[in-house]
């Protein structure tokens, strides 16, 4: 799976003339993706167009004096506060500082407010004459330009992750906008005639697999759209070709791949080069994986089975773990491994993923292993694993679990 992506995931060049090679960044607004949460790559390296910090400033609230001056009774200045250009220490002089002001000419150290014979301010600010104290050196309390990082100096290297600390620094140099890598954009394609919308009398249910894996895409920051196609052959290549179009890097098939007589993903898609695949896991069995050309571009294919909870817990066994990692997340969720509170079956020859709770130290199960029952899974906070070769789990049991 992970060579299948592998085209999704390379910096490309804008503007190439190879429609294979889709658009691989853009310019982005950091301020909008810090509120949406936005999880990116940078694509360019940046660098620092001030130096960081820009200007000598005062790492405490206290006086700024020449280290000259130490052991002497000073003439208390005007203060400075932060965001003003101070004038220059007159000679003599001490004065009043507020964290991050700008150092002023002449002084080259600070001592803490709390050094004077008040401790702090604004009381020190009615001060006519302070005494510095005996041990004050050049550079005390000082912040010196550029110690952080020089002007034109690397703030991040191409391909690292826009983390919240990596925005600040941006932010602080004065960077506004940056390139990044693009999000991988997945087609989630929904099948099945009966989608058409909740009806109680009739058919008819509303898309939940369209709706939750779109959110679960979200989580390991990449982009889906949604199409809802029917149970006909010619039908269904006509959508996803038309909506695959220039924008699909990769197409996510949830239903259609069982051994039912109306198997839409399977008949027409097994003969253009995905492979079915059951495997040994429930729920979840059936999985399909290959490379399908959709007009003039070869795209890769996952095929999930359609009941909601196989979806769901396929995307979190075979998709997330390789989505993930794009974006910095771990490609693992958070495991434990915990006493089971209760007895349970498993067929011997899978491997069981069952919906749980964690309390008081143990794992509790939470509705049955059926593949509908997508209102449990949404009430559980774990995925629990019942390996190969287990017929049946007792109280006390170890099992493994997933955080969700």
């Amino acid at each position: 799976m992970a060579a299948l992506l592998a085209p999704v995931t390379t910096q490309l060049t804008p503007g190439t003339s190879d429609r294979s090679c889709l658009e691989a960044r853009r310019t982005v607004d950091l301020a909008a993706d810090a509120r949406a949460g936005a999880r990116r790559r940078l694509a360019t390296r940046v660098v620092a167009p001030v130096a960081l910090p820009a200007f000598d400033n005062s790492q405490m609230d206290g006086f700024a004096v020449r280290a000259a001056d130490a052991g002497r009774a000073l003439t208390v200045a005007a203060p400075i506060p932060a965001g003003r250009v101070p004038a220059p220490l007159a000679p003599g002089a001490a004065a009043p500082i507020m964290t991050g002001a700008r150092i002023p000419d002449g002084a080259d150290a600070v001592f803490p407010v709390e050094r004077t014979d008040v401790g702090a301010f604004p009381a020190a600010l009615t001060l006519d004459r302070v005494h510095v104290p005996d041990d004050v050196t050049a550079g005390d309390f000082v912040r010196t330009t550029g110690s952080d990082l020089p002007r034109g100096g690397v703030v991040a290297e191409a391909g690292a992750f826009v983390a919240p600390a990596l925005l600040g620094a941006l932010a602080a140099a004065g960077v506004e906008q940056v390139d990044v890598v693009r999000p991988v954009r997945v087609l989630v394609v929904s099948t099945g005639s009966e989608l058409v919308g909740v009806d109680v009398h009739g058919a008819g249910i509303g898309d939940a697999n369209g709706v939750a894996l779109t959110a679960a895409l979200a989580e390991v920051g990449a982009e889906a759209r949604t199409v809802v196609v029917p149970d006909d052959e010619t039908a269904f290549l006509a959508g996803v070709t038309e909506a695959v179009g220039d924008w699909a890097d990769l197409v996510l098939t949830t239903g259609g791949i069982s051994a039912g007589a109306y198997e839409v993903v399977r008949q027409a898609l097994e003969p253009r080069g995905i492979e079915v695949t059951p495997v040994a896991m429930q729920p979840g069995g059936p999985q399909a994986l290959g490379t399908v050309t959709f007009g003039d571009r070869a795209v890769p294919v996952i095929a999930f089975p359609g009941n909601p909870v196989s979806a769901l817990v396929s995307f979190e066994v075979f998709l997330r773990p390789v989505l993930a990692p794009l974006v910095g997340l771990p490609a693992d969720r958070p495991v434990q491994v915990l006493p089971a509170a209760e007895a349970a079956v498993s067929p011997e020859a899978k491997h069981q993923v069952r919906r749980g709770r964690v309390e008081d130290g143990c794992v509790h199960l939470v509705g049955g292993p059926s593949s509908h029952l997508l209102a449990h899974y949404a009430a559980a906070t774990h995925l629990v694993h019942v390996p190969v070769g287990t017929a049946a789990v007792e109280p006390g049991d170890p099992l493994t679990v997933w955080s969700l």
